[in-house]
């Protein structure tokens, strides 16, 4: 797929995917989606981890108001159903570790396009915005499901109602996203966290993501028997034996990814 909205690079088993409409503060059109999209399922064949970022100032600014006409007139029900769905579950169920790197403001489903991703690492100087009841509508992008269980439901109700600007350091404090870190630092960390996640056992990490999502449904016994049934296929994997080699060695794991 030739990509206009976007960029993607996979170097040294890392995956970046920048959204690339920085004169628009890459707001969300329908090519953008439908290229996120695709490059998620893409890239997760060729890395151990995936990056969503940004280019230019801001990570995303929200649907694009502009695109297609009369934004008043636009069907929501079928656009997020038919373009932000696909591209959230692609982001949601992607087979390895997926990071955020939020490097500036992330507004309306911008923000939670960020929140998709099972690591969000922000700027010191990006906030986060709950922006849809200045313009009449409800958190949507999947902003109602993360939000509550990332913040708790006191925050994030009092983060959609008022819309307020919620600074990097605040979500991190609040628990709405795993850290933030300074504006002159932020690539280089974000560099470093991915190429530790690419460098670990990619099998372990993607029975993690299922045990620590199953557990909001399950009961105690429930999750207990979850995770003896995904320990058990870790304990088959290439990386397990190597690391129990490496500890009894004392040296440093190298995994496979298998």
């Amino acid at each position: 797929m030739d990509y206009q909205a976007i960029k993607l690079t996979v170097r040294n088993s890392v995956g970046v995917i920048t959204l690339n409409r920085p004169d628009m503060m890459n707001a969300l059109n329908t090519q953008m989606r439908a290229e996120i999209t695709h490059a998620v399922k893409a890239v997760e064949k060729d890395a151990r981890v995936l990056v969503l970022t940004g280019a230019g100032p801001a990570f995303c600014s929200g649907q694009d108001l502009g695109a297609g006409g009369n934004a008043a007139s636009m069907d929501l029900e079928r656009t997020l159903r038919d373009e932000y769905v696909p591209m959230l579950k692609a982001i949601f169920d992607c087979r390895v570790p997926t990071i955020s790197a939020v490097n500036g403001a992330a507004v309306g489903a911008g923000a939670n396009l960020a929140l998709a991703a099972d690591v969000v690492i922000a700027s010191e100087d990006a906030y986060f915005m709950q922006a849809f009841t200045r313009i009449g509508l409800i958190p949507d992008a999947g902003g109602t499901y993360w939000l509550p269980r990332q913040m708790g439901a006191a925050k994030a109700m009092g983060a959609a109602l008022f819309a307020d600007k919620i600074s990097a350091k605040q979500a991190d404090e609040w628990g709405m996203i795993y850290e933030s870190a300074p504006a002159d630092t932020f690539r280089d960390h974000v560099q470093n966290r991915a190429a530790q996640l690419a460098q670990g056992p990619t099998v372990a990490y993607r029975q993690l993501k299922t045990a620590i999502r199953g557990s909001f449904e399950n009961s105690l016994d429930d999750q207990l028997a979850l995770e003896a049934k995904l320990q058990g296929r870790c304990g088959t994997t290439r990386d397990f034996q190597e690391g129990v080699v490496a500890f009894l060695e004392k040296r440093k794991a190298v995994f496979e990814g298998r």
